[in-house]
């Protein structure tokens, strides 16, 4: 930890998830070794190759106080974050906002708003003339169906700007979308802004939805997902042998980060410490991950310096994990290269085996999961852990959860494009 520079703490925590739409809910399941993988309702998947996803189910905007009508034009992704970002701030003792405004600013990592398919379909079937798409068809259709907030609400910044006019955040206010590794970047960024005195409170977290027939066909092109369409719920199985790809799916998480003085000084409860934050590319290729791991182990080696702890400092990482070949290999490489022999006895676990991957919205999902794990000394396990790989054998707390005494956890979130974050996160100590 650099000395004088401003501590960073969470305040504040919100969910929306396939396996819990309330922090606690999310807890409860992951400790029970519970799936929210299913057949995939959102859309007909029945032709797709695979048909399984990890849905949001059961959960509408109202159930947090707001008026369906006013979110009508929203993706789910908008919902989503709103849902998230309520419960948040709530819990932070903020939902009327900051005393000063400006001093309150908002940084997610939010995916593209969900197309209206249907629509799309429908336009371009009509505008075709035998083989030809008449674009001029096609446009004077798109004007006469399409709605402009709609179309609007497709910008991944959308999210954002709902959250600032939600809590009155005049503060910085900004969207990145680094795939599976944005909302992990979002709440690095926003620590950093605190960290320098741009903001005293930073609303961060993540929020997507690609369930939807444009995210499935191309992850399904990219052969990055699961098609183990007869066992939904066994189909994520990081570090298992037998895996086949990831399993999609969505929702929205939240955290609340504040400067240490200014959250004491309100009397805000403190759920944890943000310590440590390392960002790297690697420089490779666009979908697949460095071979010898060289961006992951980097990343994690910054995020350890910047926190200023040593190898034998980290109690527990959750790993990214998403049950893909070389993702699952490669993380474990880069494990060993940074922790050495110390690697073997740090417990390791996804929880994608049970709510799926929820690209942008993961990382700050998976950070809450750290906080939670430090607070109640457990371990969630991975699930459907069934046959060791001999490229993955570390200790991935196979199975059932684990009780574990620890301060600070690491949290890995590694994206296509080559994109690297860890978070190292600690228990609050005065």
């Amino acid at each position: 930890m650099v000395a004088g520079r401003r501590r960073v703490v969470i305040t504040g925590m919100g969910c929306i998830t396939p396996l819990g739409v309330r922090v606690e809910q999310l807890w409860k399941n992951l400790m029970a070794g519970a799936s929210g993988v299913g057949m995939t309702t959102v859309f007909d998947a029945s032709r797709f190759p695979t048909k399984i996803s990890a849905e949001v189910r059961n959960w509408s905007i109202a159930d947090e106080g707001e008026s369906e009508k006013l979110w009508h034009f929203c993706g789910r992704h908008t919902r989503f974050a709103a849902g998230a970002a309520l419960q948040a701030m709530r819990d932070a003792g903020l939902a009327k906002g900051l005393a000063d405004p400006t001093r309150l600013g908002v940084y997610l990592g939010s995916g593209e708003g969900q197309q209206d398919f249907d629509s799309f379909t429908s336009m371009m079937m009509a505008a075709i003339e035998g083989e030809t798409l008449d674009v001029a068809k096609f446009t004077k259709l798109g004007l006469e169906t399409l709605h402009p907030l709609s179309e609007v609400e497709q910008e991944p910044n959308m999210p954002a700007g709902h959250l600032a006019g939600m809590f009155d955040a005049q503060g910085p206010n900004f969207n990145c979308l680094t795939a599976c590794a944005a909302s992990s970047q979002a709440i690095g960024e926003a620590t950093e802004l605190v960290r320098r005195g741009d903001a005293d409170v930073m609303l961060s977290g993540g929020t997507h939805s690609m369930i939807h027939p444009f995210g499935v066909t191309g992850f399904n092109l990219l052969t990055a997902l699961s098609t183990r369409n007869d066992e939904p719920t066994r189909a994520s199985r990081p570090f298992d042998r037998d895996r086949d790809g990831f399993v999609i799916g969505e929702g929205a998480a939240m955290v609340v980060l504040e400067e240490l003085e200014h959250a004491k000084k309100r009397g805000a409860k403190i759920h944890g410490e943000l310590i440590g934050y390392g960002s790297t590319a690697d420089a490779y290729r666009i979908t697949d991950t460095h071979p010898d791991g060289r961006g992951a182990s980097s990343c994690i080696k910054l995020a350890l310096a910047d926190a200023g702890v040593g190898l034998n400092d980290i109690g527990y990482i959750n790993a990214h994990g998403t049950s893909t070949s070389v993702n699952d290999r490669v993380e474990t490489l880069a494990i060993k290269h940074v922790f050495g022999p110390q690697a073997y006895k740090i417990p390791v676990s996804s929880t994608k085996s049970m709510m799926g991957h929820l690209i942008a919205a993961a990382g700050a999902t998976e950070l809450i999961v750290c906080l939670l794990a430090i607070r109640d000394g457990v371990l969630p396990p991975t699930i459907n852990y069934e046959e060791p790989d001999p490229d993955c054998d570390l200790d991935y707390v196979p199975n059932k959860a684990r009780e574990a005494k620890f301060d600070r956890a690491v949290s890995n979130s590694f994206g296509f494009g080559g994109q690297n974050i860890s978070l190292v996160v600690g228990r609050f100590n005065g």
